[in-house]
């Protein structure tokens, strides 16, 4: 049986006065002990949220593939974890178009986070012409097969599954769509890893709130979410997580 994982990514927001909108989320967490809650920060925050918050996981936005080297800017898996994070999202969809990443790229990272024992949320997902296309079970097809990492088994990965259109845009698909592309997943992952497919968590991801948590989240192979903005205050996030424990 997957536990459902609500998690939550504060992008490029965020301070240390905002920190105190994760005391809620921990509670909610705690009072929801059924679910599973995290929040991926900005890098300059890890470190501060994880002390704040212990019980609750907190998780960097991105890692470099590299151990280390002449990488200006960029942060290492072992780098996160020594600020306290417990996972990272890799392969997000704001990464692969605003960075230009490459499916070998997410690969590379999911592979650097597994080598310090790090957890990563591996993104996948189409665009809106990808899906006008009528290409998106193809794309998301494509992009698990190149993507995912050697040694992919649910303990320390989980998929997340953002159609790019929808994210931010309060567009959602109907749970028709979202269950057909979660299905395509979970028979893809079992292609490619067998039954280790089966402990892997799908996350949905594109403008989940409150008032459709819970009708999302009880959806086959739906396992969780990952939220973008309504996760950067407790106000619209404790309500997804709560919607998260009503499915579960």
């Amino acid at each position: 049986m997957r536990r459902k994982l609500v998690a939550g990514n504060w992008k490029m927001n965020g301070d240390r006065a905002s920190l105190s909108e994760l005391d809620a989320i921990a509670a909610a967490a705690q009072a929801h002990a059924a679910v599973d809650v995290a929040v991926a920060v900005p890098f300059t925050l890890i470190d501060a949220a994880a002390a704040r918050v212990p019980g609750l996981a907190i998780g960097a936005q991105d890692i470099h593939q590299n151990a280390n080297g002449a990488h200006t800017g960029c942060v290492s898996a072992a780098m996160v974890v020594e600020a306290g994070a417990r996972f990272a999202i890799v392969g997000h969809s704001e990464r692969r178009a605003g960075q230009h990443e490459s499916d070998a790229d997410v690969r590379a990272k999911a592979a650097a986070a597994l080598a310090v024992g790090l957890s990563a949320i591996l993104c996948v997902g189409e665009t809106e012409a990808e899906r006008d296309a009528g290409e998106a079970e193809a794309v998301v097809t494509r992009q698990i097969g190149e993507s995912l990492p050697e040694g992919a088994e649910g303990g320390w990965l989980t998929l997340a599954y953002e159609p790019v259109w929808a994210i931010g845009s309060g567009r959602v698909p109907t749970l028709e769509d979202i269950a057909a592309i979660h299905a395509v997943a979970r028979a893809t992952l079992r292609q490619l890893i067998g039954d280790e497919a089966d402990g892997v968590r799908i996350l949905y991801g594109g403008s989940v709130t409150g008032d459709n948590a819970r009708a999302i989240l009880g959806v086959a192979n739906v396992d969780g979410a990952l939220v973008g903005g309504a996760s950067l205050t407790a106000a619209k996030f404790v309500p997804i997580v709560t919607g998260a424990a009503s499915a579960a």
